[in-house]
């Protein structure tokens, strides 16, 4: 495989919450995703996921703390923990997650959308 630039992937990503596959290993997905807002609280049963904050800033909720996560800093969401992420402002996020993982877990509904490669 090729190096991948995130700048020049970021770029030909107009949506928010969308995240598109960049890459893979074994049986996970490399994401990138450009978030500004709130997204819904959810859980995944058997997945964990990280997210890498690559611009900007991120909030990762949980029912019973906040943490902050900034530019170069990432957090691993381990599988049954509820957790909404939220962004103040435009924030451009890598993540890797298993490739079954649905990016609205357990809640479902309109947000959710299939995995797709640019």
């Amino acid at each position: 495989m090729d190096k991948v630039n995130l700048a020049d992937k970021l770029a030909l990503i107009s949506g928010q919450w969308q995240a598109k596959v960049v890459g893979e290993i074994n049986d996970m997905y490399v994401k990138l995703v450009k978030l500004e807002g709130e997204f819904l609280w959810h859980s995944h049963d058997w997945e964990d996921e990280m997210f890498f904050v690559v611009e900007g800033e991120m909030v990762m909720r949980y029912r019973d703390r906040d943490v902050i996560i900034g530019p170069g800093e990432f957090i691993i969401v381990p599988h049954g923990v509820e957790h909404m992420p939220v962004c103040r402002e435009k924030t451009n996020i890598m993540l890797i997650e298993p490739k079954a993982t649905v990016n609205t877990g357990n809640a479902g509904g309109e947000r959710t959308v299939e995995p797709e490669w640019i």
